[in-house]
């Protein structure tokens, strides 16, 4: 009898301690439908000394959604993905992925983002096989071959898969770099520059490849880009750095109608230069597109 009233009196604990536990995420604002956000960024700050990189941003990405991070050289995109990551520590503000805290508890969800730029290079003197097989330790995946084997053939690096990663050209080496970004299949894909310094024909491909796995698996993907016909192909949305400040966040269509341009790129210089929507207001057409 004693075994069993203390099994009802655990089994009403439990109980009351879920019950405590729903009611302080609802109250608190951050339900379940919140903390199941990709991205959940608030009052993000990153300063290096007197310089401020990220300079107290906010904003949320949904499922499902791809979403580009723009700005000009030092505007903050990389630091950014960087804290997104939890590889770079924030100054204040917090990042959460799929509702953890990247800066405590990022392994508990690192399984299910991944990370691309042609800027950061695999060890050279591995081949490639060598390097997807370490990746896929890393990320824990099951049936290793088998998942080399597939993403190999999906991206035609099969007959790579022998070849040193170092004596690989750089649109071999973007693809090996996209293998390793999609070998976990993440539903979070974080890119940063992805088609830099390829020919048209590969980054076209590149760009493709992306948006079919995006559709496909209802990935979600933040991309940083300076190619704007990139940015207008793949995202549904755009968020623009400005001194490491969001100064934009609106569709691509939306933003080229509030600037009065034709294409994004139009925009991206507007902003470079220091033109905010509100000032080209007060600018004649003809002087728009003369500018």
């Amino acid at each position: 009898m004693a075994e069993s009233h203390n099994s009802d009196k655990a089994g009403a604990q439990r109980k009351e301690m879920n019950e405590t536990t729903q009611n302080f995420r609802e109250n608190n604002g951050r339900g379940r439908d919140l903390e199941a956000l990709p991205v959940d960024v608030r009052g993000l700050t990153k300063r290096y000394g007197a310089v401020t990189a990220v300079d107290h941003i906010s904003f949320t990405i949904e499922p499902g959604t791809t979403v580009a991070l723009l700005g000009g050289n030092g505007a903050g995109k990389t630091t950014t993905i960087a804290m997104l990551l939890g590889l770079i520590q924030p100054s204040a503000g917090e990042v959460r992925v799929f509702g953890a805290d990247m800066s405590r508890s990022r392994y508990d969800v690192a399984q299910r983002l991944n990370f691309q730029s042609p800027y950061v290079d695999l060890p050279a003197r591995l081949t490639v096989k060598q390097n997807l097989t370490v990746y896929a330790g890393l990320y824990g995946i099951a049936n290793v071959a088998e998942r080399i084997a597939y993403v190999a053939e999906h991206l035609q690096i099969a007959d790579l898969l022998d070849r040193p990663t170092g004596k690989l050209s750089a649109g071999q080496k973007t693809r090996v770099g996209l293998a390793k970004a999609l070998l976990n299949a993440p539903e979070l894909l974080l890119l940063d520059e992805p088609t830099a310094s390829l020919d048209p024909d590969t980054a076209d491909w590149v760009r493709g490849k992306l948006k079919d796995y995006a559709r496909t698996r209802n990935a979600t993907v933040l991309l940083a880009s300076h190619n704007m016909a990139e940015v207008q192909r793949l995202a549904d949305r755009v968020i623009l750095l400005q001194a490491g400040r969001i100064i934009e966040d609106e569709t691509p269509k939306a933003l080229i109608e509030s600037y009065g341009r034709e294409t994004l790129e139009d925009v991206f210089l507007d902003v470079v230069r220091g033109r905010t929507s509100e000032k080209l207001d007060t600018i004649s057409e003809p002087e728009r597109k003369a500018s």
